[in-house]
């Protein structure tokens, strides 16, 4: 793979030139992973501790990806300025949630989330136009690094909650906080991104159009909405899962069971670029989807799961997710490459993160039980499926706006 990369590369810039443009991406995406699901496997806890019930947990994740939304839409116009000031502001919320309270903790998770928008837009924005030739290769990978901050989430609520939360919430503020330090290495010429995917390494100091983005109605309909739908769906599987196994079985873990979810979303976006040289992106991407929706019809129509089903309808739902993203941003920049009005685009992803998981906990509670509530990202996952066919067909044959 790094051959491949490396040929990819035009002779004007070095090697040295995209990992320093890079590198300090991939490390922001680490830590970001460990902020991102941080109330997947705190939720227990936090509920605990605050007294509070599934719909007013909901609006936790709610304030945290509204927050996101917000982040988003301008981070396109600024992509290093994006991830670095993103990520220290990330840092200072995380540093604040130690000590909030259950109303003042959502002040503070809108701020992690107005940092984790920002740069998570501009990270993956920097990497799908780096390289156009390896764009879904390096996007998969990018998401590897997130994938490796998610999975260390739960093991360092795991590890921190003996003591209490506060200790977790430091340390993530401390990774934030290193990779805003890191991001300062990326070039100047990052900072104000460019029009299309190959002016990234062609001419890096132009600054992105500000025409409409070269999509038509339905395309651009059809990409905010599956960007919505996946990060709702995401992030109420991840946030959810661990609290209904632990519902179900009190003999398992909410951090066992979200170190099971993610370690299976990292897994499958590490099997992605392999799968790629077999299958096409279209046939994984609508394969991985019927995946998804078995899943969570299995995990919705279920009454009595064992501990082992659980666990491993957990596995296949981190499985088939793992390489829906990364493929649909690649769908995306194939067509947009890097456009000053992308950040609306990713922040309609944010919004999805918010509503989702909130939507989840008002029927969990409405309904009498969490089983109920994750019917939600079950229709998204459907709803996702018949967006398939309008973001996997190739440009050339969309009409033009």
């Amino acid at each position: 793979m790094q051959q491949t990369l490396h040929a990819s590369i035009p002779a004007t810039y070095t090697r040295a030139y995209v990992v320093r443009a890079l590198g300090p991406v991939f490390f922001y995406f680490l830590a970001a992973g460990i902020g991102t699901v941080m109330l997947g496997p705190l939720l227990p806890a936090l509920m605990l501790r605050w007294h509070i019930h599934d719909s007013q947990a909901g609006t936790l994740f709610a304030a945290s990806f509204l927050g996101q939304l917000c982040g988003a839409w301008f981070a396109a116009r600024k992509l290093r300025a994006s991830l670095l000031y993103g990520a220290l502001l990330s840092a200072a919320g995380c540093i604040a949630m130690a000590w909030l309270n259950f109303g003042a903790a959502h002040i503070a998770l809108f701020c992690i989330g107005l940092g984790l928008g920002a740069g998570l837009t501009a990270g993956n924005i920097i990497t799908g136009t780096a390289i156009p030739s390896a764009r879904a290769t390096l996007l998969a990978i990018l998401n590897v690094a997130w994938g490796l901050g998610a999975i260390a989430c739960p093991l360092l609520v795991h590890l921190s909650l003996p003591v209490g939360e506060q200790r977790f919430f430091y340390w993530t503020a401390a990774c934030l906080a290193l990779s805003a330090v890191f991001s300062i290495a990326i070039p100047q010429s990052v900072q104000t991104g460019n029009t299309s995917a190959e002016a990234f390494v062609s001419s890096p100091g132009t600054r992105p159009s500000k025409t409409r983005l070269p999509l038509s109605s339905l395309a651009l309909f059809a990409f905010a909405s599956s960007m919505f739908l996946y990060v709702g769906i995401e992030n109420a599987l991840g946030g959810w899962l661990p609290s209904y196994a632990v519902r179900i079985h009190p003999t398992l873990h909410a951090s066992s069971i979200s170190f099971d979810f993610w370690s299976a979303e990292l897994i499958g976006r590490l099997l992605v670029a392999g799968l790629m040289i077999v299958v096409t992106e279209k046939s994984l991407y609508r394969v991985c989807l019927i995946m998804l929706i078995l899943t969570e019809v299995f995990i919705c129509i279920i009454t009595h799961l064992s501990a082992a089903n659980m666990v491993t309808l957990t596995i296949l739902a981190g499985l088939s997710l793992a390489p829906l993203y990364p493929l649909i941003i690649s769908f995306l920049l194939s067509r947009t490459g890097n456009h000053a009005r992308l950040g609306p685009l990713f922040a309609s992803s944010s919004f999805g993160g918010a509503t989702l998981p909130w939507l989840t906990g008002v029927f969990s509670t409405a309904f009498h039980g969490l089983r109920a509530g994750l019917v939600i990202p079950a229709a998204g996952a459907v709803c996702l499926f018949l967006l398939s066919r309008v973001i996997t067909t190739d440009s050339a044959t969309q009409p033009q706006p």
